[in-house]
């Protein structure tokens, strides 16, 4: 069975590293979210703090702090690894991003939509 996927961007848009919001609807349900990429990998996040829930983007499109190392949120400064979303530094320190699943094929980055179904183990 084929999941079904909705193309987000091109790798080739997203510079590296670097990061893009995005907010996805499929059928009634949207979803805000963001891409990392790394190298040639890519990582998606649902856009809020799991300590306030607030967006976590200082600006459109501008996920990453000063050095392009770590995510980290607008509100509170806390830091999160790229790879795997778990806050290392702040008040949610131990905690994670929800993590959004991608999939990059022939040069395209695209989410899997069963995240709005709960098919992936995710809710939307």
């Amino acid at each position: 069975m084929d999941i079904p996927e909705q193309v987000l961007c091109s790798l080739d848009e997203l510079g590296d590293p670097a990061s893009r919001g995005f907010s996805v609807r499929w059928g009634e349900n949207r979803l805000e979210m963001f891409v990392v990429r790394r190298g040639d990998d890519v990582f998606g996040y649902r856009n809020n703090c799991p300590h306030t829930g607030a967006p976590l983007d200082w600006s459109p499109d501008d996920f990453l702090d000063a050095d392009g190392i770590f995510i980290q949120c607008a509100m509170h400064g806390a830091l999160f690894s790229v790879e795997n979303g778990y806050c290392v530094l702040g008040p949610c320190a131990g905690q994670s991003l929800s993590r959004v699943p991608l999939t990059l094929r022939d040069g395209f980055v695209s989410l899997d939509v069963s995240c709005f179904t709960g098919a992936a183990g995710t809710e939307p």
